[in-house]
């Protein structure tokens, strides 16, 4: 079998990682989907969905469904990986930065699977709903160095002619990518303290919204500077971190006009998802520009 696998990157490998980047996107608004609805125990207990079936019942109505259909997307993602392991298996020793990331994904879903089992039987605490949250978001992290990689942008294969971004670049794309994982992080706290807690019967972190919101909101005054700073820097060098700096100040702004839409309209569902589908964006658009400001290839150069 191993004989019939590739012996080198190819397109259905990238394929793969796209899709796994995706996938992890999809689960993020999922699981606000599930918790925006009220669905977070239409599946009542785990691994079993219900005392005695492993798949929602009829009984259990609409939010069983979503739950249900949140939990299998995990064992699609784990699908995925496992075959793009499998596929990288003559390539683990050329391309360690593929498989050994591609790994990571793959043992990281079934952990995922069980803190998910953690959040329902503890009636969603709201730390464990948080922790299950931000899991997700490092899975999105992951797989966005894995795509760079796959298509040779960074990583073991970036070209050997790159030219190495100045020092102020490089910086600055470290603190727009810190900013956005700060941002992300904060914002379980406002979630947390927020309305929609996944089921009526859930308990909610009890923290002052406003001022969590306003804590939450420092780091992306910062990343917004330092987006537009990229940009103005970046815009007269055509070529793929110029393109990084579009799309991450493109996230910022979506992100950050969605944020106060739903701050000052009360916090609707509707705003609320797409605000996930942001934070997808966002987690992926910053760790793009700052992993190709780092790349390192064989014989770079150093920016004058």
């Amino acid at each position: 079998m191993a004989d019939k696998l590739p012996t080198s990157v190819t397109p259905a490998i990238r394929r793969l990682s796209v899709g796994l980047l995706i996938g992890q996107g999809v689960l993020i608004v999922s699981g606000g989907v599930v918790r925006l609805t009220g669905s977070g125990l239409g599946c009542p207990t785990w691994p079993q969905c219900t005392p005695g079936s492993l798949t929602n019942t009829p009984a259990m109505g609409i939010h069983g469904v979503i739950e249900f259909t949140n939990r299998t997307l995990t064992f699609a993602l784990a699908a995925v990986a496992l075959a793009l392991l499998v596929m990288l298996w003559n390539l683990r020793k050329e391309r360690k930065d593929l498989f050994w990331l591609t790994f990571s994904l793959l043992a990281s879903i079934p952990a995922q699977a069980v803190i998910g089992g953690i959040t329902v039987l503890t009636g969603l605490n709201p730390y464990v709903v948080s922790l299950h949250f931000l899991v997700s978001a490092a899975l999105v992290v992951f797989s966005m160095l894995l795509v760079n990689r796959a298509y040779g942008r960074t990583g073991a294969t970036a070209p050997a002619t790159a030219v190495r971004p100045r020092q102020t670049i490089r910086q600055l794309s470290a603190v727009a990518a810190v900013c956005t994982y700060l941002a992300v992080v904060l914002g379980t706290l406002v979630t947390g303290s927020g309305p929609h807690s996944g089921d009526s019967t859930s308990p909610r972190m009890g923290l002052d919204g406003y001022l969590v919101t306003r804590i939450h909101v420092l780091p992306v005054y910062l990343l917004v500077a330092v987006s537009v700073i990229l940009l103005v820097l970046l815009w007269r060098t055509p070529g793929l971190l110029r393109s990084a700096a579009v799309l991450l100040i493109v996230s910022v702004v979506y992100q950050g006009a969605i944020g106060y839409w739903q701050y000052f309209t009360g916090v609707p569902s509707l705003l609320v998802g797409l605000h996930m589908v942001g934070s997808s964006l966002l987690l992926a658009t910053g760790t793009n520009i700052v992993d190709l400001a780092l790349r390192r290839g064989r014989d770079q150069v150093r920016a004058s």
